[in-house]
């Protein structure tokens, strides 16, 4: 194996652990950005603490982890993928040794969030079925509505009353929509993770260079931990807007009353029209609270070398 290919699968490697320790430590408050993100007219959670406390409440300790085995199978790929995608692009837009271009910064960010959405896609399309399934439940109490409140999504199939599991639901979405129900918000989820890597890594990139040793030519372990967490939550406020309108077409299943969405330009119109200018950024602390942590260990992983530990072991 080549210097490059080892290169490659430590880079891999280093993105799958980030992303597991990631997903495991933070999946809670991004349960409850979803939850919050999905919420129309009465609203059940006052707030992220709020929606933490009742899901424990009404769900237990593992409720909060409510779609959390779709995320960390998938999360390995699409944090290698968006990872090493990202590195791949910049290496092959800029030389060695050459001085930092924003613009060539900017479209390797681009190439990793386009690369990613292979699997970013239909993992969370699984994942938000399944962590809204407390929400909906909430909603519709009451013995009128107990079959609805069994079910999570709705795919046009008389299903079955089992509590909803991501391969339960992939497999009816492949049955009646075909591989199109798997990948349903596509393009809203282009449109978030694009310009999130956009901003992103260039910032970190950045921010991280602003540490670096003249000695060893890397910056500290904490340098690039904190690099990590601002960019991310920077990114992801920045993009909380499009993240939502993802969330909200992205959901199958809809609580009484609540709006269904043809596409990004009628989930916009009405958000804008039925909840106003604010209904655009709710979430936006959640993400913040997830994405940076998510990155600050990532870049961590990264500068631990995991992956090159690893493969040294293998020699």
């Amino acid at each position: 194996m080549s210097n490059q290919d080892l290169n490659i699968t430590a880079k891999l490697i280093n993105g799958g652990v980030a992303g597991l320790v990631g997903v495991t430590c933070v999946f809670p408050i991004d349960l409850a950005k979803t939850r919050l993100q999905n919420q129309q007219g009465n609203a059940v959670y006052k707030g992220m603490v709020d929606c933490l406390m009742k899901t424990a409440r009404a769900e237990g300790f593992w409720g909060m982890y409510r779609g959390a085995a779709v995320n960390l199978t998938l999360v390995t790929p699409e944090k290698a993928i968006k990872l090493a995608a990202n590195d791949f692009f910049r290496q092959l837009l800029m030389e060695d040794g050459a001085q930092r271009n924003l613009k060539m910064e900017m479209i390797a960010g681009c190439g990793a969030g386009i690369c990613q959405v292979v699997v970013t896609c239909p993992m969370e399309m699984l994942k938000i079925q399944l962590q809204d399934a407390g929400r909906l439940a909430v909603l519709h109490q009451g013995p009128a509505s107990a079959l609805s409140s069994s079910r999570p999504y709705t795919t046009g199939s008389s299903s079955t009353h089992k509590r909803p599991s991501a391969t339960l639901i992939a497999r009816e979405l492949l049955h009646t929509q075909g591989l199109a129900g798997l990948y349903k918000g596509l393009g809203a989820t282009l449109l978030r993770d694009i310009p999130f890597s956009i901003i992103y890594f260039p910032l970190f990139a950045n921010l991280n260079n602003l540490g670096l040793s003249e000695l060893t030519g890397k910056a500290s372990f904490a340098h690039s931990f904190v690099s990590g967490c601002v960019a991310g939550s920077v990114a992801a406020v920045a993009v909380t807007p499009l993240d939502v309108l993802k969330t909200r077409i992205q959901t199958l299943k809809k609580g009484l009353g609540e709006e269904a969405y043809s596409g990004i330009v009628d989930c916009a119109r009405k958000l804008w029209i039925q909840e106003g200018s604010s209904a655009f950024m709710k979430g936006a602390g959640c993400r913040a609270l997830v994405i940076a942590p998510l990155f600050g260990i990532a870049q961590g992983v990264y500068f631990i070398g995991i992956g090159e530990r690893v493969l040294k072991v293998f020699e």
